[in-house]
């Protein structure tokens, strides 16, 4: 039965032809996000201005029975943003106005399409700004941080979106607008908000988000640290941590990444280095200072080769630059490319940097680290080239087998940019069927007829009325009363 015909309809009535997009070359525009390994063409696009559209949008579906998935920016890494084949894509681009900057509460009220760095932008003529800050934020959206919690360079002191989001309007999978949270800072009942921050689109979409505003510090410091091994980069990492510091940012990239970075936009990096650290300190100007001794310290007595201290603003940002460019850069040394995500325990980071080494050396194929050391939070890059025969295979190997390693030493498959289509299978690695289960139970109180963003997380469908995976009987939180099956 043709469902998107009638449902196009609606929308074309409801919202105006500038609203709906149907031609087929037109939605190859959508059929991939930052990750574009997968591609899937929509059956259909809506771009709402506002929530009331977006709102009707997702009523006209939930009538209609179609799946619908949200998009913001298109900068995810995981393929959260994949269409669906026969659904729809709320683009949410348009949904771009800063609706109130309130210092006096440090907050803001913001639409999901609003980019995350005029946040900042709007924030800063009050001493304010909006901490969180991926690589992507010139460009990446609030409302795709929010679904997959983002993180960024300073995460390590300020924490991910969901440390900065105070409320959100949500609308939900069957069209009603509801409030999560507010601006206190937290509010009575069940965590519904912290649910929704990093559920990638499978509980809903937000229309506005309240976000937290941190004051300027009064001071930032940045320090370049060369050493000769990433062994002795993360042994100072450890240290620095051990010590009782804790920077706005520790972030390490290897030979690989650093040769990559000097191709693309000539950062000036030590040369020789096999690892460098940037350290960047902030908040009162005799704490940092102090600190920053410390930190100084530390990494020579780590063998650091050569330290560099940014002068001002502008040396400061030419050290990011090589950092924030690491993604794109090595298109430079590579035709093709996967981005992996997984945390570990910082203590581990020499092991398990080595242990990548060998896996890249047994396989052939190369990997750039490039990654919050501070928090470890690791960004492998596994470069292939696509037209070599197995050489995608055997980069698929590498990088499941990285993630193997995140697990065993205590540490998990993703750690900002979700789990989305791309890492789905690797689910069942780190939890049981019964947790599997049990987080479904979670989506099935918001989305019970499985609409929003379906094929998303979870690698087996499961509950509402789902295909059971290899789980016979009961769910243990039926059984026991706790739950039903919707």
């Amino acid at each position: 039965m043709d469902r998107i015909g009638p449902l196009a309809a609606r929308l074309l009535a409801e919202l105006g032809p500038d609203r709906v997009i149907s031609d087929r070359q037109e939605l190859r525009t959508y059929e991939c996000d930052g990750l574009t390994h997968y591609r899937v063409v929509p059956a259909l696009a809506v771009l709402p201005r506002d929530q009331a559209e977006l709102a009707r949008t997702v009523r006209a579906c939930a009538d209609a029975g179609v799946p619908f998935v949200a998009r913001g920016s298109g900068t995810g890494l995981s393929g959260g943003a994949l269409p669906h084949a026969e659904g729809v894509l709320v683009v949410t681009s348009r949904m771009r106005a800063i609706i109130e900057v309130a210092p006096d509460d440090e907050r803001a009220v913001v639409e999901p399409g609003v980019i995350n760095l005029q946040v900042s932008q709007a924030a800063a003529p009050y001493g304010y700004y909006y901490a969180p800050d991926p690589s992507s934020q010139q460009i990446c959206s609030i409302g795709g941080n929010v679904a997959e919690n983002s993180g960024g360079a300073h995460c390590l002191k300020y924490g991910f979106t969901t440390n900065h989001v105070t409320g959100a309007t949500v609308v939900t999978p069957d069209g009603d607008v509801v409030r999560l949270g507010g601006r206190a800072p937290d509010t009575p009942g069940y965590d519904l908000l912290g649910a929704f921050v990093g559920s990638e689109g499978t509980l809903g979409i937000a229309t506005e988000v309240t976000v937290r505003l941190v004051r300027r510090p009064e001071t930032v410091r940045t320090l370049l640290a060369a050493f000769r091994s990433t062994d002795q980069a993360g042994a100072a990492t450890s240290a620095i941590i051990a010590a009782g510091v804790v920077p706005a940012a520790v972030e390490m990239m290897d030979a690989l990444a650093i040769e990559a970075a000097e191709a693309a936009v000539n950062c000036g990096y030590p040369p020789g280095a096999g690892a460098v650290l940037i350290v960047e300190l902030d908040g009162p100007a005799a704490e940092v200072q102090a600190q920053f001794a410390q930190v100084t310290a530390l990494c020579e007595a780590n063998d650091a080769f050569e330290l560099r201290i940014a002068a001002d603003d502008a040396e400061r940002a030419l050290f990011w630059k090589g950092r924030k460019s690491a993604f794109a850069a090595v298109g430079r040394i590579s035709p093709d490319y996967i981005v992996q995500d997984g945390v570990i325990p910082r203590t581990a980071l020499p092991q398990v940097l080595r242990r990548i080494g060998e896996v890249s050396a047994e396989h052939g194929v190369r990997v750039a680290n490039v990654f919050h050391a501070g928090d470890g939070n690791l960004h492998p890059l596994v470069l292939f080239d696509d037209a070599v025969p197995g050489e995608a295979e055997r980069a698929e190997q590498v990088s499941g087998a990285i993630l193997d390693l995140c697990i065993e030493h205590g540490g998990s498959i993703t750690g900002e940019h979700g789990v989305g289509v791309d890492k789905a299978r690797y689910m069942p690695r780190m939890f049981t069927a019964d947790d599997l289960d049990t987080m479904q139970l979670v989506r099935c109180a918001f989305d019970p007829d499985g609409l929003s963003n379906p094929g998303k997380v979870f690698p087996t469908p499961r509950l509402c009325g789902e295909v059971p995976g290899r789980r016979k009987g009961a769910h243990p939180a039926q059984e026991a009363g706790l739950a039903e099956v919707f």
